[in-house]
């Protein structure tokens, strides 16, 4: 072997131990019942199936990054803002490295203060929050993530796409043209998984994580049983094929529905259909998935929009570190580029999914994923279409109409 090959393999083999990778779970699920979040108010009265912190930590040598998928409806961003600053006490870790989403699961309990959601249905928050399971699950994710900062150890990433049928657009349309909550196969659908896998230097998986537009509406609001919905059954049924944990990590679902939608109970829907329409289309498309190139590097960044408040609207005291002083909702907008290949950005919004593919359309990264409901919650960000159109989306967002296509020319500026 000629001194110039041992030399390419030495730098490719430093390059490759620089990348270090991890994965936590940590169960969530509360020992006593608790109210449930997502339609109207009302009390779990048992479990059907456990809730979870699912927690990836990166590290390229020099930025580590950590990723986290939690079976929760939403929290408000000052729940986000408090844990970021308990975990930086406690352990150094800067808020611009931690992005904390959730599933958007409707039948999982209540997390921290209302925020924004009062805004819109005050009637559904009469009751005092459990303070106790919020301050719980926030000590288990601190947890998780310095056990995940603990166990860090050289990785390979791989990166990559497929497709899954699993969701529908929700905009129903009737003959009168007025707009409801429903199934409509015509409207606009993102069907496309982003898939980044994670595995050890000799192969075996670290975790995968699965990026995908999906409500966590299969179960309606007469269902009392706390689950984590299609996205937790899912996971639990990839995560029992590859043997490592999957963090579901949700996209721009404003007006996507699961393609089965709100069933009373368990007993009236066969939710392990979409392990069919979308675990199994996962775990088909693991071995294309493309290698990473060398060496891996994190950048994770940081930008505002601040876009005007909708007209009338109440804002709340809670939120008043998001609205300035001219009546702007201050949104904060995260970004994560893994070599020049791949870009995530995130905002805590559901997003009509028009937005996010005319982001990746446009995105200069050969994969440009968007995950939502990430470090809180800030109501629905339609399209400027949408709005005279009407419908529950439009009635529960704090923006104007042009708030879509700013959000589009910040991301793109940032990605470009």
């Amino acid at each position: 072997m000629s001194a110039r090959t041992l030399l390419a393999l030495f730098l490719c083999l430093a390059a490759q131990a620089q990348f270090r990778a991890a994965a936590v779970k940590v169960d969530i699920t509360p020992d006593k019942p608790q109210w449930l979040l997502g339609y109207n108010a009302r009390q779990s009265t048992g479990t059907h199936d456990r809730l979870f912190h699912k927690i990836v930590a990166l590290d390229d040598g020099r930025t580590q990054f950590f990723l986290v998928s939690t079976d929760i409806c939403l929290f408000s961003p000052t729940f986000y803002e408090e844990f970021s600053k308990e975990l930086q006490q406690q352990t150094g870790i800067d808020r611009l490295h931690v992005w904390w989403s959730v599933t958007h699961t409707h039948s999982a309990p209540e997390l921290g203060p209302p925020g924004l959601a009062k805004a819109f249905l005050s009637g559904r928050y009469d009751h005092e929050p459990d303070w106790d399971y919020a301050r719980d699950v926030k000590q288990k994710l601190i947890a998780g993530i310095l056990d995940a900062r603990s166990k860090l150890t050289p990785a390979r990433l791989s990166v990559g796409t497929t497709t899954a049928n699993a969701n529908i657009n929700r905009r129903a349309r009737d003959v009168d043209g007025r707009i409801r909550l429903g199934l409509n196969p015509d409207g606009p659908v993102d069907r496309q998984v982003g898939l980044l896998r994670l595995d050890r230097a000799d192969g075996t998986p670290i975790a995968l994580l699965a990026n995908y537009a999906m409500h966590g509406t299969v179960l309606g609001g007469r269902n009392q049983l706390i689950s984590g919905d299609a996205p937790g059954i899912v996971a639990a049924y990839v995560e029992q094929k590859l043997g490592a944990p999957m963090l579901f990590l949700n996209g721009a679902t404003g007006d996507i529905a699961p393609i089965y939608s709100v069933y009373d109970d368990f007993s009236k829907v066969r939710i392990t259909e979409f392990n069919v329409l979308l675990g199994n289309r996962i775990l088909q498309a693991l071995p294309a998935l493309a290698p990473a190139a060398l060496p891996i590097q994190l950048q994770p960044t940081e930008a505002t929009l601040e876009t005007p408040v909708r007209a009338g609207l109440q804002w709340p005291e809670e939120l008043a570190a998001f609205l300035n002083p001219r009546s702007e909702v201050r949104l904060p907008v995260r970004f994560l580029r893994i070599n020049a290949d791949t870009a995530l950005w995130s905002a805590p919004l559901e997003l009509f999914c028009e937005i996010a593919m005319d982001v990746r359309r446009a995105s200069p990264a050969r994969n440009t994923f968007y995950v939502g409901y990430t470090n809180g919650w800030l109501g629905y960000l339609p399209t400027k279409a949408a709005f005279p159109e009407g419908g529950y989306e439009t009635t529960v967002t704090p923006f104007t109409p042009e708030a879509g296509e700013a959000l589009k020319a910040l991301v793109l500026s940032r990605l470009k």
